[in-house]
């Protein structure tokens, strides 16, 4: 006789982890641009364009203001000029050693070693004049790029400092940029909660402008060093700017999320599972879950305590212990002592 073949059923499960209470807490910042800056012209000289006004919008590469060319482009012909001389110099130099050489080969009587050797240093000579020029018409040139100055992001204008055809310095400001398409805010933790602050979730921010306006928000960068006064850790948060609202940077508000407990309160408070891994028979009023055996695979029904229900699944107060392994999902299909193949699913 044939033995049946034992049907061994695969079930997702997840490995039961401690939850933790959170508790909702408020933190006041200002909004700042993810992007700003003060152009300013890297050569001096007066201003023939400023095409741009305050609140205007503008593109990576747009010019936002030219300063009159006409005495870099002299410097630049005349860098030129000398260049193309040494060059026909260097190539005359360069002849002559030449010709100098083959004949001393030729015939050392007729032409002496001091001569080739001046040769020799009048093209070496030429040849590094060339290489100084070559360099001088390159810095001449970017010079000349200079007098545009352009957008290094696309950003809104938020300042002039200038008018058009006045004469500006080198690295005076002319423009202020911002790029607002996203905003950050810096809030100011306590050092008994910058540990806690990469655990904080569900954070929204508020200005006061505009109070009736939850803007979700992320943590983008958590400080390493406190501020010698206040004890607090600089933490920056970062979120998109909305459509139906302008958040200007400088505009005050507050932080809101959710983060652990401290000290004796972030004790575990239960374990957080799914809702499907919970369930009831019908005929009593108990609850349960599945546990698997690491060993033998086999399903135990466990009886739980239930407490609230949280964004991560149902809190169990009572009855399952830190690390057993339990069914997540089909638990009405399964019988106890049940034999199952495990497809693990992250606890959440």
């Amino acid at each position: 006789e044939v033995a049946e073949k034992k049907v061994v059923r695969p079930v997702m499960a997840m490995q039961v982890t401690d939850a933790v209470q959170f508790r909702q807490r408020q933190f006041p910042g200002t909004a700042k641009a993810t992007q700003e800056i003060d152009l300013s012209f890297r050569v001096s000289g007066p201003l023939i364009t400023l095409p741009v006004d305050i609140g205007d919008e503008v593109n990576e590469g747009d010019v936002v203001a030219r300063i009159d060319p006409r005495d870099y482009e002299v410097e630049l012909r005349s860098a030129r000029g000398e260049l193309n001389e040494a060059i026909a110099i260097m190539k005359r130099a360069e002849a002559d050693y030449k010709r100098v050489k083959t004949i001393f080969e030729k015939d050392p009587g007729a032409i002496s070693q001091i001569s080739v050797d001046n040769a020799l240093q009048t093209r070496d000579s030429a040849r590094a004049k060339v290489d100084a020029l070559t360099a001088s018409v390159a810095t001449k040139k970017d010079r000349l790029s200079y007098t545009h100055l352009k957008a290094p992001f696309d950003g809104i204008v938020v300042n002039k400092y200038v008018e058009n055809f006045e004469d500006v310095r080198q690295k005076q400001a002319v423009v202020r940029i911002i790029d607002d398409s996203h905003i950050e805010m810096i809030i100011s933790i306590p050092e008994n909660l910058i540990s806690r602050a990469s655990q904080a979730r569900n954070i929204e921010v508020v200005f006061d402008p505009f109070p009736d306006r939850k803007i979700p928000a992320e943590i983008k960068e958590i400080g390493k060093e406190a501020s010698k006064t206040t004890r607090t850790y600089p933490v920056t948060l970062i979120m998109e700017q909305p459509d139906d609202i302008n958040i200007l940077p400088g505009m005050a508000g507050k932080a809101t999320g959710e983060g652990p407990e401290e000290g004796e309160e972030s004790e575990p408070i239960g374990k957080t599972v799914p809702v499907n891994a919970v369930f009831s028979p019908d005929d009593i009023d108990k609850t349960y879950v599945w546990i698997i055996d690491e060993k033998s695979k086999q399903v135990k029904k466990q009886e739980v305590t239930k407490g609230k229900l949280t964004d991560y699944g149902i809190l169990i107060t009572e009855g399952l212990d830190t690390g057993v392994w339990i069914a997540t999902a089909g638990v009405h299909d399964l019988r106890e002592g049940m034999e199952v193949r495990i497809l693990e699913e992250k606890a959440k």
